[in-house]
């Protein structure tokens, strides 16, 4: 039926789901959170255990740090768990977003934890306080040992997705946590001077704040629905119109993610006259999957008047 626009609605709209879904949340994600888990979690206690004997800012913000962890790997699990639940009648795009979530928490996690440490430190700085170097030492030496093993788990994980990601950031700061514990300590141990260990955990501290602003970041622009990295509207416009027969022009284009691995678009495809409408769909999804790496999209066409 024709429209005032001088254009008509030809056979209304298609899904592109044919080029499938690059999901990342299987098995090797699952399992390499659950070691790291295991690895935090038994390290934990240690670490709270020597902070408190030793006296040192370093350890028991590490320590913290650890049961931030602790809590954000126990989170991303879950999350990888519940993705993997097929799509319902409620939810019908699955449950991919729950791993987003995930990693929005953690990140708001991570800013806490790393004003905690800037309090304490300042209150220490105000008020010194004596410090075992020699088993703060072998507890930091340990911890670096134990994060390592952490980190390597989760970076050698299957797909860079955020989850993973904001898991491993936590980790990092562990492992840095532990570094600057190791430092604090040789410093301690060779020169006696305690002001060494609230000023590195502040260090440490404001590496942490900007791990998390990256994740809080990334995260919450997928929450907003904004658009993929590296989409730009206009230029995929043109490119469809330039490069698939046909498409005289394309109008209300509009992508988002549904996880950072599943962009998604939806858009209108304004035909030339005899342009057949289920062959121009087609042709827009594959133009958009193998080039602009939208592998799910919803077009409508459309025919335009003479």
């Amino acid at each position: 039926m024709a429209h005032g626009h001088g254009h008509g609605h030809v056979h209304g709209h298609a899904h592109g789901g044919g080029h499938g879904h690059r999901h990342v949340h299987g098995g090797d994600s699952e399992r390499a959170l659950l070691i790291a888990l295991l690895l935090i979690g038994a390290f934990m206690l240690v670490e709270v255990v020597g902070g408190v004997l030793s006296g040192s800012l370093a350890l028991l913000a590490d320590a913290a740090h650890m049961l931030t962890d602790f809590a954000a790997l126990a989170m991303a699990f879950a999350a990888v768990r519940v993705a993997r639940r097929p799509a319902d009648r409620k939810r019908t795009y699955g449950f991919d977003r729950v791993t987003v979530l995930a990693a929005f928490v953690n990140g708001l996690t991570l800013v806490a934890v790393a004003g905690w440490i800037v309090i304490e430190a300042v209150r220490r700085l105000l008020s010194p306080q004596a410090v075992e170097g020699d088993l703060m030492l072998g507890v930091a030496v340990a911890g670096l040992l134990v994060n390592i093993a952490a980190f390597f788990v989760l970076t050698r994980a299957e797909g860079p997705n955020i989850n993973l990601r904001a898991a491993a950031l936590h980790v990092l700061g562990d492992l840095l946590g532990s570094v600057a514990a190791i430092t604090a300590a040789a410093v301690i141990l060779v020169t006696g001077w305690m002001p060494i260990d609230p000023i590195l955990s502040v260090l440490v501290a404001v590496l942490i704040l900007r791990s998390a602003v990256a994740i809080l970041r990334e995260s919450g622009h997928i929450l907003l629905e904004g658009a993929p990295i590296g989409f730009d509207a206009a230029a995929v416009a043109t490119d469809l119109e330039t490069s698939v027969p046909g498409v005289r022009r394309v109008s209300h284009l509009h992508a988002w993610s549904i996880s950072e691995e599943r962009p998604m678009a939806t858009l209108e495809a304004h035909l030339a006259p005899g342009t057949e409408p289920g062959a121009a769909r087609e042709a827009i999804k594959t133009r958009l999957a193998t080039v602009h790496g939208i592998d799910h999209a919803t077009v409508e066409t459309l025919e335009e008047a003479g």
